[in-house]
């Protein structure tokens, strides 16, 4: 990833001396400072995400297989890299060409950056170049390492997220279930309170007809005492129509 970046860093230095030649407000130099501007911006935006990245890594460097000099070396990367990439910017934006000193000064801040020797250093060239190389791949293998992290997390967060959701529909259906349940024991306990009801006035009204009805026998057996006396009628049928009723029984 820092390789990529260093590419594109270089590209856009090689387009700011291009600019830096191009005649003052002609077409060809404000195609470029719209093309630096873009570029400037692009790259300063992978920069904050590199810083993010190492931010990240920082929290916890042995889990990414890091160490605390390998961390402060890029964030020096992304802090020369800001810095260098601003400096074109703002001399861009001011439309203002870069005189011999301001080129000097960004070339060293490109050595700076690059960590490239200078030219009397030629000697360390391939040892620097194998170590840089071991650099960027650590960097991507941190990098893609880091990309798989992140999904791992999200992907247990997106789980988890539909787990919660799937319990609060589950938890709902139960409430509403025993809503309906305690609904339906109401409804039960009105209609055994309303039979009961019917029952206890049915049971009044047999006892009051039973209590009629006594009545009524009483009255007929002191008739048929009264008309046996007075000769009206004779014991024997008297008799009969007591056993065939059973009405003295009762009476008894």
């Amino acid at each position: 990833m820092i390789e990529e970046k260093e590419e594109k860093i270089d590209k856009l230095l090689s387009t700011f001396h291009q600019w830096e030649q191009t005649p003052r407000e002609s077409s060809e130099q404000v195609q470029l400072t719209k093309e630096l501007l873009a570029s400037c911006e692009s790259i300063e935006w992978q920069v904050d995400e590199l810083d993010k990245t190492i931010d990240v890594a920082a929290r916890d460097p042995s889990w990414y297989g890091i160490n605390d000099i390998e961390l402060d070396k890029r964030r020096r990367w992304t802090s020369n890299a800001r810095a260098q990439v601003g400096s074109m910017k703002k001399a861009v934006v001011a439309g203002k060409q870069s005189n011999g000193t301001s080129t000097s000064n960004l070339s060293g801040m490109r050595r700076e950056l690059l960590r490239l020797p200078d030219s009397d250093q030629k000697e360390r060239t391939n040892a620097y170049t194998a170590r840089n190389n071991d650099d960027f791949i650590s960097s991507e293998s941190d990098r893609q390492l880091l990309l798989m992290r992140r999904s791992w997390v999200q992907a247990v967060e997106t789980a988890s997220c539909r787990n919660v959701r799937q319990q609060d529909e589950e938890l709902d259906e139960l409430s509403s279930s025993i809503v309906r349940i305690g609904d339906v024991g109401l409804t039960i306990h009105d209609e055994l309170l309303a039979h009961d009801k019917i029952l206890g006035e049915l049971d009044t009204e047999m006892g009051s007809t039973s209590n009629h009805l006594d009545f009524v026998q009483k009255k007929v057996v002191m008739f048929w005492f009264y008309s046996i006396r007075s000769g009206f009628l004779d014991p024997v049928d008297v008799r009969i129509i007591i056993e065939e009723t059973g009405i003295y029984t009762q009476h008894k």
